[in-house]
């Protein structure tokens, strides 16, 4: 190799090799400091979360999607310190982004509304909830949906989205219940008797409350009985066991103080044409 081979290929690594070793300890050096600061920054957002005692299940998501976020800007960082033009790649990813975010958007409606089911609490586990038409006690409240358990055991796991967008009943959030009943008698039997039998039935059970008072009203004159409402008031737990002791109560009462239920009947009456008509 003569002389001036060896001092081109000195020049060449001097323009290029030198600056290219440089700026790559640096990048290196860039993405080590910037992945340590994001772990911290992540870090001190974890605890700031737990103070405010967000959900474990949210927090997780916040810290995974803010740890992304800011590696992806300490990937960018150290690329551009290599003279690489990552122009044209955050374009392609933002691209990216915005496909995945228009073929995820029911996950992410689903993702925004257990967010807000987390911060706001319209129930909480345990809690009888009457969601999108479905009775249940909920077992569990995650980022996309909720899970209820329905009175025959069922295991239902409803879209938050769905949640959100329909009426939530939450049935356990004063902790008491009222039983809507109604009980028919006769038109021929005493409606003072029938009454105080009703309320002697609703009052002799301990676990109807007496604050609310219950309420036993003439409320229909109907076609073929007197129909009263019986409203008593009770604890959650206790909703349906009071309920079908109730009606069971009422009909042996009502049976053994000789007060009918009338069940639907229709008069007929006949008429007899005249034969010479």
């Amino acid at each position: 190799m003569d002389f001036f081979s060896v001092a081109y290929l000195k020049g060449l690594a001097h323009t290029y090799l030198v600056p290219f070793a440089i700026n790559l300890v640096i990048a290196i050096f860039v993405f080590y400091i910037g992945r340590v600061v994001a772990r911290l920054v992540v870090k001190t957002l974890d605890k700031l979360m737990q103070r405010s005692k967000m959900d474990a299940s949210l927090r997780k998501f916040a810290t995974d999607l803010a740890y992304g976020l800011l590696m992806a800007i300490v990937v960018i960082a150290s690329l551009e310190r290599l003279g690489v033009k990552t122009t044209a790649a955050i374009a392609i990813i933002g691209a990216m982004g915005l496909a995945l975010g228009l073929a995820l958007q029911g996950s992410l409606g689903n993702f925004a509304s257990g967010v807000m089911i987390i911060m706001f609490k319209p129930y909480k586990i345990g809690d009888l909830v009457k969601l999108g038409g479905q009775v249940g006690v909920v077992e569990e409240i995650k980022v996309f949906n909720t899970v209820l358990i329905t009175p025959d055991n069922r295991t239902i796991l409803m879209p938050n989205g769905q949640i959100t967008s329909a009426s939530i009943e939450n049935l356990s959030a004063k902790g008491i219940l009222r039983i809507d009943m109604t009980f028919g008698i006769g038109y021929d039997d005493d409606i003072r008797a029938a009454k105080k039998m009703i309320e002697q039935v609703i009052t002799s059970d301990p676990r109807v409350l007496a604050d609310p008072a219950p309420q036993v009203a003439v409320a229909e004159l109907a076609d073929s009985s007197v129909n009263f409402v019986v409203r008593p008031w009770v604890t959650v737990a206790d909703y349906w066991g009071v309920r079908f002791d109730l009606t069971e109560r009422l009909k042996l009462e009502a049976d053994t103080q000789g007060i009918s239920i009338p069940y639907p009947q229709r008069d007929v009456h006949m008429h007899q044409a005249d034969k010479a008509a």
